[in-house]
């Protein structure tokens, strides 16, 4: 669910797309944008019409049970500034799948499979085998039922409020005061 665009990592995903059809996942693409890349998903959605679905254009209640209704959701972006996506995901206990930039490095912690912590999966370097093994990654960690439920209860359990927001400010406020 996204503008198409380089901006949120169209360009890699095109380039690994090939080798993410070989693992056992489908995708739903929802956006409008580059026509580059809106013609590239109307082929790939032709060549995997049971692994790939594709919707251009915007629809506010497609895009809403799309990430209610998946596993995953992946968030490859250049750069991002915020990022709403990935909170509304978590909401719904859909796995975030993130580059680490920005808002989306922020807002999802690199998932730990000891301590069972943290709410999705982050890659940092932009190209595409690191965006392929944190699939990968998260693929694998889907197969076990019990800790994947349990990383879909962490994301679920995310604040992201105003009210949590404005306490952190005002503690990071008061600490910065008291140094004077």
């Amino acid at each position: 669910i996204s503008r198409l665009a380089d901006q949120k990592g169209f360009d890699i995903i095109e380039s690994v797309f090939y080798d993410l059809m070989k693992l056992d996942i489908q995708m739903v693409f929802l956006g409008q944008g580059e026509y580059r890349y809106q013609s590239l998903l109307e082929r790939i959605q032709k060549s995997y019409p049971n692994k790939v679905g594709v919707y251009i254009g915007f629809n506010d209640e497609f895009a809403h049970l799309i990430e209610a209704g998946s596993d995953m959701y992946l968030m490859p972006s250049r750069y991002e500034p915020c990022g709403l996506n990935q909170i509304y995901s978590m909401k719904y206990g859909t796995v975030p799948i993130v580059r680490a930039t920005g808002g989306l490095d922020d807002t999802v912690e690199q998932f730990d499979t000891n301590t069972k912590t943290g709410t999705g999966f982050k890659f940092n370097d932009y190209n595409s085998t690191a965006l392929i093994n944190a699939v990968r990654s998260a693929v694998n960690i889907y197969k076990d039922n019990q800790t994947w439920h349990q990383l879909m209860k962490n994301c679920m359990v995310q604040d992201f409020s105003w009210q949590t927001s404005a306490k952190k400010y005002l503690a990071l406020f008061q600490k910065l005061s008291d140094k004077k």
